[in-house]
Order: structure tokens, then C-alpha cells, then sequence
């Protein structure tokens, strides 16, 4: 759970298996993260070897982002956690 824990990490794996590849981009997808949070995020997973970040030399730099074979065995799991969320928020809202 330390690979994929907290509030942030799940979200962007999904968003990176979905080939979601660009910083900014997902920056924007992800309401309320701050770009700090979402560059510290980005950095575990890859020192995890969850996800791998290339660098292109041009100018302005670009840096894609994209999921390792590791990552994708993750998928299953994320999607699962996505569908228990959306099942059991849309309960608890009806609830209330």
C-alpha cells in the first residue's frame, strides 16, 4: 500500500494508464492538487519503477509520463478501488 497509498497516487495512475501523459494535463484533470504535491507524487511513483518519466531536449522542456509493465499490473487494482468508490459514494449520498 506505501507504492499506491494516499489520497493522490491512485488517481494519477489511472490517469497515466489511460494515457494521460503531460504534467499540466494532468494537473488540471486533478481537482485541488497542488503542482508541488502532484510533482512529489510523480516522483515516488517513479523511484518505485511504477512509472517512467522521459525528457525531451527541445525547448520549452517536455516531459511525458508514462506507466511501466509494474504499473499495469497495478490497473486491475486501481480500477477496482475506482468502482468500490463510485458504488459506495453514490451510497452514502443517498443516505444523507
Amino acid at each position: 500500500m506505501s507504492v499506491i497509498g494516499g489520497k493522490w497516487k491512485s488517481i494519477i495512475l489511472y490517469l497515466i494508464s489511460h494515457d494521460v501523459k503531460r504534467f499540466g494535463e494532468m494537473h488540471r484533470m486533478i481537482d485541488g492538487i497542488s503542482k508541488k504535491m502532484l510533482t512529489s507524487q510523480l516522483r515516488e511513483l517513479e523511484a518505485d519503477k511504477i512509472i517512467h518519466r522521459k525528457v525531451f531536449p527541445v525547448v520549452p522542456p517536455k516531459v511525458e509520463y508514462t506507466i511501466t509493465e509494474r504499473g499495469l499490473s497495478l490497473r486491475p487494482l486501481i480500477i477496482a478501488m475506482r468502482e468500490w468508490g463510485l458504488e459506495n459514494v453514490l451510497k452514502i449520498r443517498h443516505y444523507t
